[in-house]
Order: C-alpha cells, then structure tokens, then sequence
C-alpha cells in the first residue's frame, strides 16, 4: 500500500534515541539545544526555538507577538486549521485571503484584498502559507506588510528545505529573510520527522525570549531578568538556585529530549530527502504531462525552489465524469491512497458561524480540483509509474 506521505526512520535515529533512553534527560536535556543550534544553523537564522508540535509553534508566534481580542490577522484559506486557529485562540480575528487556484498560495494581492474587509479590528500580521513546499513572492509579501505596518509569520510547515530567488540571491525559508517569524512541524509525513514536533526560526532577538519563555510556562531562570530581588537573591547578591520568575503566562509547549534526538538525527539527512523529493517530483511531472488536460500537475511558482512536502494533480473531475470520491476508492483498491489538501479553512462550520459565507472563487475552484498523490522519500521511480499510471487507467485516458 503507497500511502500519500510515510516518514523514513532508519537505524541511527533509532541509536540516537536509545541513547536518550540511555542518559539523565529524558526532556530539557542538552540534546534539545544542540537540535536548536543545529538547525539554526543549517537555515543561516539567528534563532531556533524547538517545540511539541507545528501547531504550538504557530500559536507561540501569536502568543509572542501579544495577538489579542482587538487585533486581525490574515490567512489564507487553503491551509490546515492550525494557521488560522492559532491566532483565534489568542482572541484575534480572521480576515481569510483567497489563494491562485493553480497553486494555492496567497499572493500580495490576495492579502490587500482580505485586509480591505477589515471592520475596526487592528490587522497585526499576515500568515503566508507556504503550501505543498512552495512560496509565493516572499519579498513582495514583505514589501505589503511593511506597507501597512504588518509582521510576517511563514507557515512554513510544508516548506523545510525549500529555497527562493530575489534579485538574483537565493534564500532558505526559514532564514527570515522577508519575515519575522518562520514556523515548521516535524510531524511524520513531514520532510524530517520528530514523531511531534516543531520549531519558530527568528532573527530578533527580542521575539527568541519571549518565545522560549512561552513555551516553558512563561517561566525564566536568567537572573538579570529578575524583578522581585527581595526573593530572587541572597544577602551577597546571588540568585538562589531554586528561583524562576514568570514574567507573563504561557504554555508547555516543550520538545522532549527524545524527539529532539530524532529530529536531530533526522536534519543530517535533510539534504537527502529534499533531492529525492524533488527528483520524484520531476518524474511525476514527466508522466503526468503524457495523460492529457483533464489531469495536471500543480502550477510552478516563479523563483521558488522548493522541497515538495505534497505532490499534487489538478483534475478535472466533472471533464472525466468522475467524482473525487470514487477516483480515491479506485485507487484505494489498487493499493494507492490520496488525500486532499485542504477544506478551505473559511467553510469550516465555526468560522462561517462567526463571519457568515466568504466569496474566495480562487480557493473554491483549487479545491474543487485538487488531489494529493504519495510522495515520500523511501518511494522510486517505479511506484510514481504505477501511480500515475492507474489515475490514467481509472479516468480512461491511458
């Protein structure tokens, strides 16, 4: 059974974590930072706060940035739940940006259009997606925020590895370069795999504080941040080793010194996995350009080099007279098993309860299309023939 997305564990991730079974820290252990340096520095970013979870990440970047009941954020609605649940759990509100329907990624223009519908709230950030490992226009997206006095939160969840061109340099998502704060999961269908886990890569040094703080209950050990000195310190003026302070509330939202070690053992082979991806990616394309119109491949974003999390087809169901549903079923038979990336987040029954029926025709017509075909690293050549080979047969275009 090819499933769309499967993580590849070999015997040294298996070695690294025993050895943490083995040691004293089994969580906040000294593994936890040599995953954050190492990963830091394979991004050329300043900081690496590591976490539980992609979604923790993103809700810590709201959490950092003090996104409260009076503010807005925009989001574009073809992403998981987490992007735009992350800043409504702070109190925000949601302006939803449609998307192009041939990649689904949010332009400068979709965001100006959402921020136009903003109603009294102050609009605080924008959240690019960077969907399937593709980013659309980082520096123009920059350019608009800086505009209108928004920080840049990437959801690059789908994009470790992946690169873009501006002006003729090329730079890692994740580095900042054109944003504030960049998020990432380490989930298992995910480039590198931690079991559960994320990270927020930042170059500020401020937002770095305050995220490694909210993640750890809002506590802090460092003494010179100390405020209640009558507690803190001792009558020679050393801190007592037992003290913490806690300058504002926050979650435990902390990795484990076991995923970290995977997670570590994991971003030696980044490198590898991005290549295999992306050769896989090219041979999807390859085939796919033999089956006809009724069935493409998701449309290339100019200046973007990216690590390809999903490998998507663009079909036209009702051109092959065929719903979605019983294509999944046929394949399913076949031993082939896709998904759909995503329910436009702006249908969810909650948001259309609070903000009534949104018109996005981008992200309508890209749903109403799209269908995520496996892709991992462990697959080869021969099983992306045997993929693309069954839609052609199952649709009758072979």
């Amino acid at each position: 059974m090819l499933p769309y997305g499967r993580h590849s564990i070999d015997n040294d991730d298996i070695a690294a974590v025993i050895e943490v079974l083995r040691g004293d820290w089994l969580t906040q252990g000294p593994v936890v930072e040599q995953f954050e340096t190492a990963f830091a520095a394979h991004l050329g970013v300043r900081h690496a706060v590591v976490c539980s979870s992609g979604t923790a990440a993103l809700h810590l970047t709201a959490l950092a940035m003090g996104i409260g009941p009076d503010d807005a954020v925009i989001v574009p609605t073809n992403t998981f739940l987490a992007t735009a649940n992350a800043a409504r759990l702070c109190g925000a509100e949601i302006l939803f940006a449609d998307v192009d329907p041939d990649t689904g990624l949010m332009t400068a223009a979709h965001a100006a259009a959402a921020l136009s519908k903003s109603e009294g709230n102050r609009v605080r950030a924008i959240f690019p997606v960077h969907f399937a490992g593709q980013c659309e226009a980082p520096d123009e997206l920059r350019e608009f925020a800086r505009d209108h006095n928004l920080m840049v939160i990437e959801d690059a969840c789908h994009a470790l590895g992946s690169t873009y061109e501006v002006d003729g340099q090329t730079y890692p998502v994740g580095a900042c370069a054109h944003s504030d704060m960049a998020t990432f999961s380490f989930h298992p269908v995910k480039t590198i795999a931690m079991g559960e886990g994320g990270a927020v890569t930042t170059n500020d040094d401020r937002l770095a504080i305050r995220l490694r703080d909210l993640r750890n209950h809002g506590m802090t050990r460092e003494s010179e941040r100390y405020t209640n000195t009558d507690l803190a310190f001792n009558a020679s003026g050393a801190a007592h080793p037992w003290y913490y302070e806690m300058p504002t509330p926050g979650l435990n939202y902390r990795a484990s010194g076991l995923h970290s070690a995977l997670g570590l053992s994991q971003l030696r082979k980044l490198d590898n996995f991005v290549e295999r991806r992306r050769k896989l990616a090219d041979h999807y394309d390859a085939r796919m350009e033999e089956i006809g119109p009724e069935v493409v491949s998701l449309a290339r974003v100019m200046n973007c080099r990216p690590a390809w999390h999903l490998y998507i087809g663009l079909i036209d169901f009702p051109m092959i007279s065929m719903p979605r549903n019983d294509l999944m079923v046929a394949l399913r038979e076949r031993g082939i098993l896709t998904q759909v990336h995503y329910i436009p987040v702006h249908w969810q029954p909650y948001y259309t309860n609070r903000y009534g029926p949104s018109d996005l025709p981008g992200a309508a017509a890209y749903y109403a299309r799209c269908l995520s075909l496996p892709l991992f690293p462990s697959m080869d050549e021969a099983d992306v023939d045997r993929v693309v080979e069954a839609l052609a047969d199952i649709v009758g275009l072979n």
